[in-house]
C-alpha cells in the first residue's frame, strides 16, 4: 500500500514498501496518487541522522530499565558506574535495545560504529533496522548523545530522500531546520525506516 507523509509545509513523501516512490508538494503527490493513504504530521519531514557515536552508546554506557530508575537513575550509566554494575550479556542486550529506541526517539535512521564486539548489542541493532555506518577508529570530538544536536559535532543525515532510495526519515516538530538545530532532536515525533514507523511519540 502506498502512504504519504506530509508535514506542516506542504512537503510530501509518497513511500511504496521500503522505498521512496516521489517526493514534492503534497497537492501534486495526492493528485499523482489518488488512492494512497495520507499521513498529516505537524513540523516538518527530513531526511533521518546518523548518530556519530554508536560504539560509545550502545558498548560503552548502560541505559537503565525504567524499573531500574530508582536504583539506577534515568541517564546512562558510564565510567566507574558502569563498571561498578558490570552488566553480563543479557544485561547488555536489554540496554542497546533500549538505547536503540531511545535513538529512533531522537530522528536517528543510522549508527556510526567500530566494530561491534558483543553478539547481544550487535543483535539488537540488527533487529531494530538501523543501519550501521562503519566507521574505522574512535570519532575525535564530541560528546556521545541521544540527540546528535548535542554531540557537538556537524550533524549528519541519511542520504537524500529521491524517488528510488529507501524511505529512511524523520519528523520533527519544529517550524524549520535553523529552529529544529536550536532546538534538539528530542523533538522529533516520528521515525521511519524502509517504510516503517517505528517511532511515534505518544
Amino acid at each position: 500500500m502506498l502512504t504519504i507523509h506530509a508535514d506542516s509545509r506542504g512537503r510530501a513523501l509518497a513511500v511504496e514498501g521500503a522505498g521512496i516512490a516521489e517526493a514534492g508538494p503534497l497537492e501534486r503527490l495526492v493528485a499523482a496518487y489518488p488512492s494512497a493513504r495520507v499521513r498529516r504530521w505537524p513540523g516538518i519531514l527530513t531526511p533521518g541522522l546518523v548518530n556519530p557515536h554508536g560504539t560509545e552508546l550502545l558498548e560503552g554506557a548502560y541505559h537503565p530499565d525504567p524499573r531500574e530508575a530508582d536504583e539506577l537513575g534515568t541517564e546512562p550509566l558510564t565510567g566507574d558506574a558502569l563498571t561498578a554494575l558490570a552488566p553480563d550479556d543479557a544485561r547488555w542486550g536489554a540496554s542497546a535495545r533500549r538505547g536503540v529506541q531511545r535513538m529512533l526517539a531522537h530522528g536517528t535512521v543510522a549508527v556510526a560504529c567500530e566494530e561491534l564486539r558483543r553478539r547481544t548489542v550487535r543483535d539488537a541493532v540488527a533487529r531494530s533496522g538501523l543501519a550501521v555506518v562503519d566507521r574505522p577508529a574512535p570519532r575525535p570530538g564530541g560528546v556521545p548523545s541521544l540527540d546528535p544536536y548535542a554531540c557537538g559535532l556537524p550533524v549528519e543525515f541519511a542520504p537524500p530522500r529521491v524517488p528510488g532510495s529507501p524511505a529512511h526519515f524523520a519528523v520533527f516538530d519544529t517550524p524549520d531546520e535553523p529552529t529544529l538545530a536550536a532546538q534538539g532532536a528530542a523533538t522529533c515525533v516520528a521515525t521511519i525506516i524502509n517504510g516503517r514507523l517505528l517511532y511515534r511519540r505518544r
